[in-house]
């Protein structure tokens, strides 16, 4: 009996617990759901009060969008996104390994210098910047862009990279060494391997931080570098919100980042669970 009744307990609390677990999700999804929605609508039938949720789709306002300038915003935004990402990884993955597994004098000294970086509120650097980026003809530049979001996201690349990097076994380095493994080839076969997964999702978060960077792109460009943040700020005018066009224009977007997130989604789990169990 005592033990029918604890199946039973058993079974009620995984019930709840997966119910609860669906509410959450859904509240978490339903916004994503809301936009995607809004942007297959009219106008008219986005103003609509209670919303609509049964109507006629239609591709107008996706072609408004595409036909509105919002290639050249997306070019501008992929190509910032890759490159800086790119150059983190290119200074993080030699930071990390040095902050790690070649560990040298001052190293928690460099550690907590990468972390007071991200201390200062970007509203208190954007005047030096600007002044900075005009003296030296970076203005409304993608190359502003890609310096400042390198120097963002390498601070956080590093840390997260050298976490993952003490998780290498230092017996598979000592038989590197052992065989006459000299660094680049150890970094190459040996280590990169084991850490992949840690350094995709490093990799991941960057292209999310500098894919949806606003206030740097807002006040550093205008006309030949502006950003898909910034094309969508477009849309608030004084007339009121286009919620359709600005839900198109946020769908178009968002695409990107959630392609590779999906692709990615694999690797990112395993890179942020690296170390949680031992």
């Amino acid at each position: 009996m005592t033990t029918a009744v604890s199946g039973r307990k058993r079974r009620f609390g995984a019930g709840s617990l997966t119910v609860a677990t669906w509410i959450l999700a859904i509240l978490f999804v339903f916004p994503l759901l809301w936009m995607i929605l809004t942007a297959f609508k009219q106008e008219s039938d986005a103003y609509t009060d209670p919303p609509k949720l049964f109507f006629s789709p239609t591709f107008d306002q996706i072609s408004g969008v595409l036909k509105g300038g919002f290639l050249p915003y997306l070019a501008n935004s992929a190509f910032v996104t890759v490159v800086s990402t790119l150059l983190v990884l290119l200074l993080g993955i030699p930071a990390a390994y040095a902050l790690s597994l070649a560990p040298v004098k001052k190293t928690k000294n460099a550690l907590s210098f990468f972390l007071s970086t991200k201390m200062l509120p970007i509203v208190a650097a954007i005047i030096p910047l600007y002044v900075i980026s005009q003296n030296t003809n970076l203005l409304d530049t993608v190359w502003a862009l890609i310096i400042l979001y390198t120097s963002m996201n390498l601070p956080l690349a590093i840390w997260m990279m050298r976490s993952f990097f003490l998780e290498v076994p230092g017996e598979m380095i000592e038989a590197a060494h052992i065989d006459g493994a000299n660094l680049p080839t150890l970094l190459r076969k040996i280590i990169m391997p084991v850490v992949a997964p840690g350094v995709a999702a490093t990799a991941l978060i960057c292209v999310i931080f500098s894919w949806t960077e606003f206030f740097y792109a807002v006040n550093l460009t205008a006309a030949r570098a502006g950003t898909v943040p910034v094309f969508l700020v477009g849309f608030i005018t004084s007339e009121g919100l286009y919620w359709a066009q600005l839900s198109a224009a946020a769908l178009l977007a968002s695409l990107p980042v959630m392609i590779v997130g999906w692709f990615a989604q694999n690797h990112l789990v395993r890179g942020l669970s690296m170390g949680a169990v031992k």
